[in-house]
């Protein structure tokens, strides 16, 4: 019985992760048509889309092979296990040991690499094309990555996510540069890995720029609505994470009670809300970049993670 609360709170995270993922990307859509003085689609309107590719049949190429199958189930169950892993309003749950940053980087690599396995499946020019622009955003965002999390482990001295949150919410840290650079480096990373501009545009299927949409163009049915789903919930990952690592405040401790709980969900919609703003203001405001140009802009991301780390073996100070 000691047990059931604890389950009931990783439930609870798990079930809002999923429940509020279509939500902030309808809240960006709807924000950004704002800013462009259009009326924009209703925030609710991803999940009518989900449900109307749910009931829609599927259509599958003749040489599609089983991975072509199975991959959407994949990268939705992936990317749905390292969100839900991530602190969004509490810290210590039931499965927290478990939410380790190197073992979410690794989750989502996992779901990159099926992704550009099954846009290669079916062998169209499209999604070859994709895939290895794909591949190649990955060969720079995921050391990026990865230097971002040993800037945050030698600070906090653990890639435990709720012991990083405990420690960055104490005043025990203060202004780091180290800090500043990593949370710039995770910011520029998140833009490309979510394929917004300018890296890319999701809201277009040009085939001289697409870099996500290249690898999809195959699916269809639930199996599309299952890839939607997955990059709701990596968009709504990346902004957990900020928060979870560079504004850690409103998380409640580790046997809160009902109370803490809600104000910690209160505070994680408001950084939801804050995150999917400020998101739409700098879509809105800046151009998308040619692809020949992304490694530089992904290069800068690893540059900022290498001079974090190397400030950090230099001084604990910085």
């Amino acid at each position: 019985m000691a047990l059931m609360p604890d389950l009931l709170a990783q439930f609870l995270q798990m079930a809002l992760v999923l429940a509020l993922a279509p939500l902030l990307t309808g809240f960006v859509r709807k924000l950004k048509g704002r800013l462009l003085r259009r009326r924009g689609p209703p925030v609710l309107q991803p999940y009518r889309d989900l449900l109307r590719l749910l009931r829609k049949e599927v259509v599958l190429a003749e040489n599609a092979s089983w991975l072509f199958r199975a991959a959407p189930y994949l990268i939705f169950a992936t990317t749905w296990v390292a969100a839900a892993l991530v602190p969004t309003f509490a810290t210590g749950l039931l499965y927290s040991w478990s939410a380790d940053l190197i073992a979410i980087i690794a989750l989502l690599g996992s779901a990159r690499f099926l992704l550009a396995l099954a846009g290669m499946d079916v062998g169209t020019s499209f999604g070859g094309i994709g895939s290895s622009r794909e591949v190649m955003i990955a060969s720079l965002a995921e050391p990026a990555m990865l230097l971002i999390a040993f800037t945050v482990a030698l600070v906090a001295g653990s890639t435990q996510l709720s012991t990083v949150a405990a420690f960055m919410g104490s005043p025990e840290v203060g202004l780091r540069v180290s800090l500043g650079m990593a949370a710039i480096a995770l910011v520029m990373v998140a833009i490309a890995e979510n394929a917004r501009i300018p890296v890319d545009n999701p809201a277009t299927h040009l085939e001289l720029t697409m870099v996500h949409e290249a690898m999809v163009l195959e699916y269809s049915g639930r199996h599309l609505a299952m890839i939607e789903f997955a990059s709701h919930l990596k968009l709504l990952l990346y902004v957990s994470l900020i928060a979870c690592l560079f504004v850690p405040w409103g998380l409640a401790p580790h046997g809160a009670g009902p109370a803490a709980f809600a104000a910690g969900a209160a505070a994680w919609i408001g950084k939801l809300a804050a995150g999917g703003t400020l998101l739409a203001v700098f879509e809105t405001a800046i151009a998308k970049m040619r692809v020949f140009r992304v490694p530089e802009f992904l290069g800068a991301a690893l540059m900022l993670g290498l001079l974090a780390t190397l400030l950090m073996f230099v001084s604990r100070s910085l």
